[in-house]
């Protein structure tokens, strides 16, 4: 997978005639926290159903940064299709997975989300699977994160953690993490794949799925890359086959 140099760290907003080739896979971030009248303004574009699950969350922050999350959404998704955001119709697979439906031509579209503090990323494909994970780095963790990743982890990348010098494997605990979980998302099943029965590399900076324990031949079907969102934040992307990754700033 190549990285476009000219967005990498510094995302650019989108230009106006907006395309996706298949052999693209355009990641998106947008920040969660805007203003009360963009929030207003995006409230009027989920469903129902969306409204009602934000309202399940007690604290006023969580819903109105679920609702910033699912309008920019449907906002992104309706660029590619042509559409209003009010008309993306949005489902999900028996394992959680979201899906396009309707009849707007969505089926070759292919998109993942990932939410984490004040941030979201979105990954958009077409004809092929995308997963994508990102994780804020939470201050005072760092001495438990071995203790995680022996519980979930395969023995291999723990034991590949312990490799890494101390000062550096809060940072392999972190590219570990969202390479597995982006998998996961482009694989869609959920953890119905046990975290531990595939590996995936920890040296920062060298994303690679390596091993599964069901196919010898699922680690060359996959590309792994490492994102960086952001100071504070991991993330990584997981694409079916090969491609160039571009990446944007959604507007605020």
């Amino acid at each position: 997978m190549t990285i476009e140099p000219r967005v990498g760290a510094s995302r650019l907003s989108p230009p106006a005639d907006l395309s996706l080739s298949p052999g693209e896979v355009h990641v998106w971030r947008a920040s969660l926290d805007v203003s009360a009248s963009r929030i207003q303004s995006l409230l009027r574009t989920v469903s129902a159903d969306e409204r009602a699950r934000a309202e399940r969350s007690r604290v006023q922050e969580d819903r109105d940064r679920f609702i910033v999350g699912r309008g920019v959404l449907r906002g992104l998704l309706a660029r590619y299709l042509d559409i209003q955001p009010d008309q993306v119709c949005l489902s999900s697979t028996l394992y959680g997975k979201p899906i396009l439906t309707g009849t707007h031509g969505g089926a070759r579209l292919r998109f993942s989300v990932s939410h984490s503090h004040r941030l979201a990323l979105y990954a958009v494909s077409r004809d092929r699977e995308v997963g994508i994970d990102l994780e804020y780095r939470r201050p005072g963790r760092d001495e438990t994160l071995m203790a995680i990743a022996e519980q979930f982890f395969s023995s291999r990348e723990v034991k590949a953690l312990r490799r890494l010098p101390v000062s550096g494997r809060a940072e392999g605990f972190y590219a570990c993490w969202t390479r597995k979980e982006a998998y996961l998302k482009a694989k869609g099943r959920g953890l119905s794949l046990p975290l531990d029965q595939f590996v995936v590399s920890v040296t920062p900076g060298c994303a690679a799925l390596l091993h599964t324990a069901w196919s010898p031949d699922e680690a060359a079907r996959w590309s792994l890359s490492d994102l960086d969102p952001g100071p504070g934040y991991a993330a990584a992307l997981a694409v079916e086959g090969e491609c160039q990754c571009v990446q944007w700033q959604w507007p605020d």
